[in-house]
């Protein structure tokens, strides 16, 4: 019989804390492998862990609602076979041995190398004699890696997000370690004035040097899950919100986004009595029996097909390569607003979906996200955004482009209104897109044109067969 200590993994995200949601688990209960025992909820999604091991829950060490960094220990179960608690922790291989995506081994010089976050082997290192007198081994290497001590039980199977850039850690026989992540001074600095963790940012430069770009990049998961903290009432009768996680992260996109990309608002009032009429005849078409059937639907797809005419709405800007690059793939975020608050999967290769396939793309990604499930991979990658701000009763915007994307639309409410048409005033449905692009690689003209677009199908949906 002994004690095993369960502790906070690393889900995956290259994400460095978490809060504690809920326990699915108390004390004296008993546990079988890979059983539920917690919820927690990183910046970018809610995640159940499963129990590494077998056996009677001893304690809970962190309760509910509160933040701990990765490599916490967080439960203790008394198991039949315990070994230490840090046997659960996989250590890293020779740095001259490493291969990405591969963990295991002793780091050279006799340093105990560590998952960043989980801390070194309580036991004592011990150094081999260095060779040559002179000069000392290298420093040990751990990289974060997707695979932790618990494994997620949600599981997306692609797109894979890239390995996060390489985090050189040395362990000298304490429990302080020293985090390096390869990246240039401007890039460093750019980082530090958005407040951005260069540890939690995905690499893609040569040799895992973080760019410009992937720092930007890191925040488009930032329209991500918005779980607002607890508040907290003054002396003075005055609320005060902690400003952390997911709120954090937003905060630090949307002020990266506002103050990089210069941004250009265009407004277009569009008749889409077709559109809903459309709507309407797919509701009862056999083929979207089983499927929920919106005006956005109609949106999405207007968006994916004005695409192919203006491929450059599609694109992002790569400062660091100084390079404009134009995506192959649509993948098209909704903003989805939850009870948790809001976020913004996207749609991955939406152009090549047919209607029924979006809708039911579009479907399942509101219902996951309502449920609060929605996987990190689903929050990167983006490519454009719709925002629709039509469902609460405002008619448009000016949104705020998405960090690593170049243009974003906001659908406004759908209305009854006085229309001319044929010299006569009719009642039709109205609506009115606006469209926010980034003026660095789209111009008026090109703005003009993809929003015209949109609009055209909308108000008369056979256009789409002119696309």
């Amino acid at each position: 019989m002994g004690i095993q200590q369960f502790r906070l993994p690393d889900v995956g995200e290259g994400l460095v804390e978490a809060e504690i949601v809920s326990w699915k688990v108390k004390v004296g209960d008993t546990v079988k492998l890979n059983d539920t025992v917690v919820e927690i909820e990183t910046a970018k999604s809610l995640v159940e862990l499963p129990v590494p091991f077998a056996g009677v829950v001893a304690e809970l060490l962190v309760p509910e609602g509160e933040t701990v960094d990765v490599g916490t220990p967080i439960i203790s179960v008394q198991t039949e076979d315990a070994g230490s608690p840090e046997d659960l922790v996989p250590s890293i291989p020779d740095e001259d041995a490493i291969e990405p995506g591969k963990i295991g081994g002793t780091a050279p010089g006799g340093r105990t190398a560590v998952l960043v976050g989980y801390g070194p082997k309580t036991t004592e290192a011990k150094r081999r004699p260095r060779k040559g007198g002179a000069g000392g081994p290298a420093e040990g290497l751990a990289m974060p890696t997707p695979a932790a001590p618990a494994q997620v039980t949600a599981v997306v199977n692609e797109p894979v997000a890239p390995t996060p850039a390489p985090i050189l850690a040395e362990v000298a026989g304490g429990n302080e370690a020293r985090v390096h992540v390869l990246a240039k001074p401007p890039v460093r600095k750019l980082a530090k004035d958005l407040g951005i963790d260069l540890a939690q940012v995905i690499a893609t430069g040569p040799g895992g040097v973080i760019t410009r770009a992937d720092v930007e990049n890191h925040t488009s998961a930032a329209p991500a899950q918005v779980a607002v903290a607890a508040p907290v009432a003054s002396a003075q009768g005055d609320t005060r919100i902690p400003i952390k996680g997911v709120v954090k992260v937003m905060a630090q996109a949307m002020v990266s986004s506002a103050f990089t990309a210069p941004h250009v608002t265009e407004w277009i009032t569009v008749d889409v009595s077709a559109t809903m009429e459309l709507v309407e005849r797919l509701k009862k078409d056999k083929v979207f029996k089983e499927l929920r059937v919106s005006p956005l639907l109609i949106v999405a797809k207007a968006v994916t097909l004005a695409a192919r005419r203006t491929p450059i709405i599609n694109a992002t800007w790569d400062e660091a390569n100084q390079e404009i690059v134009i995506k192959s793939a649509v993948n098209l975020g909704i903003a989805a607003a939850t009870p948790r608050g809001l976020i913004v999967p996207n749609i991955k290769s939406a152009e090549s979906l047919t209607l029924p396939e979006l809708c039911g793309a579009l479907n399942d990604l509101v219902a996951v996200a309502r449920e609060g499930k929605t996987q990190p991979a689903d929050q990167v990658g983006g490519s454009f955004t719709i925002t629709n701000v039509g469902v609460f009763g405002v008619d448009a915007g000016t949104p705020i482009i998405n960090p690593g994307e170049s243009a974003i639309l906001a659908f406004g409410a759908v209305r009854k209104q006085p229309w001319v048409v044929d010299d006569e005033i009719v009642p039709r449905w109205i609506t009115t897109l606006a469209l926010s692009f980034d003026h660095r690689l789209i111009d008026g003209e090109k703005g003009s044109t993809f929003l015209a677009d949109v609009a055209a199908i909308l108000e008369d949906p056979a256009r789409a067969l002119m696309f």
